[in-house]
C-alpha cells in the first residue's frame, strides 16, 4: 500500500512562495495501476518525483506498507523503477546490449545462465525479443518507450513510476504501451503509476487521480469519472475544471472521497513486508560494466571515432608545419658562439642564429602544448553533460557516483596517454628538440593534456547542457595561448594574476626548464616570461588535475534532473 498524507511541495521564486502541491491525500493498494492526469502545469510530474524521492516534500509524509519514507528513508534503489520522459537508452547500442548493461549495473546475478535468463525474461515480457539485435537509434518512438519500461524491470521493482511515457505517440502505440504497463501492474507486489496528459485508454487503469493546480480533485475508478464531473466523455474533464475554482473542486472531493475509495479494487498482497528487490552489484562490477560499455559506444560512434583519428594524426603534423622553416635549425648548433675571438660578423651571425633558434624551440613546444589542451577539451567537454540524463537515471537505480566518475577517468586516461605519447614521439623524431632528457618533456605533455581533460570533465559535470560545456571548454582553451606569456609578454601583475590558472604555461615552462643549458640561455633571451622550475610546474599541473576531478565529483554527486 502506498499512502500520501497531507503532502505539500513549495518552491521559492525570488521572495515569493510558489505552492506546486497542496494537501495531497491518497492511498493506492498494491497490484494496482493508477493514472495521474490533469491540465498542463497542475503538478503531475512534481508529484511523481516526490514519490520517487527525487524531490523532498515541504510538509506531510509518504508511507509504503506502513513504513514512513519521509522519516525512515526512501525505498531501496532496487525497489523502485522510474521511467522519465526522456530516452534512457544509448542510441549506439542494441536493445539487448542496453538491457544487459542495466542488469550488470543494477542486479547481482550468481552466474552467466542466471544473467542470460534475466535478460531473456525482460525481453520476452516487454515484447522486445524480436528487436533484441536492433540498434536503439533505428527504433520507433513506441519501441523506445517499451525499451525504457524494460530497462526498469531488471530488479523487479515493487513501485514502477512512469512520467509521460505515452507522450507524442500515435494512438495505436499509446494503447500498446498502456496495455504493457497494465500487464506489468498485475504483479501482486507491484504498483504502477503513470503520469499522462492523455485521457484515452482510461478503462485499462484501476484508478485515475485528477490534479488541478496542485490539488487532488478526484481519485477513483475510471468508469465513474464522467459521472463525478458531469461530462459526457472523459475528454471534457479539463474544460470542466476551468469552470470552478481549484479549492472548490478539492473541497468537493474531500466530501466524496471515502465513498469513491470504497469502490477501488483492493488486492490481497499477503505479507506486506515481503521484499522482491534485487541486490545491487559491487562497485567493481559496476566499474567494469561502465568502462567496457563506454569503449563499446566509442567504437560504435563513427563520427567521433573519425574526429579522434583526425586529431591524433593531424595535430602533430600541424606542429611541424607551423614551425617548418625552423625545423632544420633545431638539428644543428651554431658553430660559433658569442664571445669567441672570431670576427665581429661571425659573432653577430651566431647571436642572431641562436636567438632565432630559441624562438623556434619555444614555439614548437608551445604549439604542442596548446594542441594538447585542445585535445583534452575535445576528450571530456561533453563526456558527462552529453549523457547527463541517462546518468541521473542510472544513479537513481543504484550506480555509485564515484564509480561512474572512476570509469570516465579510466577511459579518458587511455586517450590522454595515447595522444600525448604520439605527439611527443612524432614531433621529437622530426624536430630533434634539444632536451637534456626526453622523459620530463613527455611527462609535461601528459600532465597538460590530463589537466585540461580533468578541468573540462569538471565543466562537463557542472554544465546544464553538452553544448554549454563545449562552449565553456573552448573558451578556456582559447585563453591558454594569450595568457601563457609565451607569445605575448604580459605585464608582471597580469602574469602573476593569471599564470596559476593557465595549464599551458606550466607545461611549456617545465619543458623549457628541461632544455639543454646552452639552448635555455637563448630561450630566455627571446621571452620576458618567468620560467618556473620543472618540479614546480609538475606540482601545479597535478593540482589542476586534482581540482578538475574534485569539481567533476561534486558535479556528478549533485542531482540535475530536468524539471
Amino acid at each position: 500500500m502506498l499512502e500520501l498524507e497531507n503532502i505539500h511541495f513549495t518552491i521559492q521564486k525570488g521572495k515569493e512562495d510558489i505552492h506546486l502541491l497542496e494537501k495531497v491525500d491518497l492511498r493506492v493498494p498494491t497490484g494496482h495501476f493508477m493514472a495521474i492526469v490533469g491540465p498542463s502545469g497542475c503538478g503531475k510530474s512534481t508529484l511523481l518525483k516526490l514519490i520517487a524521492g527525487l524531490n523532498q516534500e515541504s510538509e506531510g509524509s509518504i508511507h509504503w506498507n506502513g513504513r514512513n519514507l519521509s522519516e525512515e528513508g526512501d525505498l531501496e534503489c532496487s525497489e523502485i523503477g522510474y521511467v522519465p520522459q526522456f530516452s534512457i537508452a544509448y542510441e549506439e547500442l542494441t536493445v539487448e546490449e542496453n538491457i544487459e548493461s542495466t542488469v550488470r549495473l543494477r542486479a547481482k546475478t550468481e552466474n552467466r545462465k542466471e544473467f542470460e535468463d534475466l535478460v531473456d525474461g525482460i525481453l520476452n515480457s516487454t515484447g522486445l525479443d524480436a528487436l533484441r539485435d536492433r540498434p536503439v537509434k533505428v527504433l520507433s518512438g513506441g519501441q523506445k518507450r517499451r525499451l525504457s519500461l524494460a530497462l526498469e524491470l531488471s530488479t523487479d521493482p515493487v513501485l514502477l513510476l512512469c512520467d509521460e511515457v505515452t507522450s507524442g505517440l500515435d494512438p495505436k502505440s499509446e494503447q500498446d504501451i498502456v496495455a504493457l504497463m497494465h500487464e506489468l501492474s498485475r504483479n501482486e507486489h507491484r504498483i504502477v503509476v503513470n503520469v499522462t496528459h492523455s485521457l484515452a485508454n482510461l478503462d485499462l487503469y484501476d484508478s485515475v487521480l485528477v490534479l488541478d493546480a496542485g490539488r487532488v480533485v478526484y481519485h477513483g475508478p475510471p468508469r465513474a469519472l464522467e459521472h463525478y464531473f458531469s461530462v459526457s466523455k472523459a475528454e471534457d474533464v479539463y474544460p470542466q475544471l476551468s469552470k470552478r475554482d481549484k479549492n472548490a473542486w478539492a473541497d468537493s472531493w474531500s466530501k466524496h472521497r471515502d465513498a469513491y475509495y470504497e469502490n477501488l479494487p483492493a488486492k490481497n498482497t499477503g505479507d506486506p513486508n515481503v521484499s522482491v528487490s534485487a541486490v545491487t552489484p559491487s562497485a567493481a562490477a559496476q566499474f567494469f560494466a561502465l568502462f567496457f560499455r563506454r569503449w563499446k559506444i566509442f567504437f560504435r560512434d563513427w563520427g567521433g571515432l573519425m574526429l579522434q583519428a583526425s586529431i591524433l594524426l593531424g595535430f602533430p603534423f600541424l606542429v611541424i608545419v607551423f614551425e617548418l622553416g625552423g625545423v632544420e635549425q633545431t638539428m644543428r648548433l651554431a658553430d660559433a658562439a658569442p664571445g669567441t675571438k672570431a670576427a665581429m660578423e661571425a659573432e653577430q651571425e651566431a647571436i642572431t642564429f641562436n636567438l632565432n633558434l630559441g624562438g623556434v624551440v619555444s614555439g614548437l613546444v608551445m604549439f604542442q602544448v596548446i594542441l594538447l589542451t585542445l585535445m583534452g577539451s575535445n576528450n571530456s567537454s561533453r563526456e558527462i553533460a552529453g549523457e547527463r540524463q541517462i546518468f541521473e537515471k542510472e544513479k537513481l537505480g543504484g550506480v555509485r557516483p564515484l564509480v561512474y566518475l572512476s570509469s570516465k577517468l579510466a577511459f579518458l586516461s587511455v586517450l590522454v596517454i595515447i595522444q600525448s605519447l604520439w605527439m611527443a614521439i612524432f614531433v621529437q623524431s622530426i624536430c630533434k628538440l634539444p632536451l637534456e632528457s626526453f622523459l620530463p618533456h613527455i611527462i609535461m605533455l601528459l600532465l597538460v593534456n590530463g589537466a585540461m581533460t580533468s578541468i573540462c570533465l569538471g565543466i562537463s559535470s557542472m554544465a546544464k547542457t553538452a553544448d554549454q560545456a563545449s562552449l565553456l571548454s573552448i573558451y578556456l582553451v582559447g585563453f591558454q595561448l594569450p595568457l601563457s606569456g609565451a607569445v605575448l609578454a604580459l605585464p608582471d601583475w597580469a602574469g602573476w594574476l593569471t599564470r596559476p590558472f593557465i595549464s599551458a604555461y606550466w607545461s611549456w615552462a617545465g619543458s623549457m626548464d628541461g632544455m639543454e643549458k646552452n639552448y635555455l640561455r637563448w630561450i630566455k633571451e627571446v621571452t620576458d616570461t618567468w620560467l618556473g622550475p620543472m618540479w614546480l610546474c609538475m606540482l601545479v599541473l597535478l593540482a589542476h588535475v586534482a581540482i578538475g576531478l574534485f569539481i567533476a565529483y561534486v558535479g556528478v554527486k549533485r542531482p540535475r534532473w530536468e524539471h
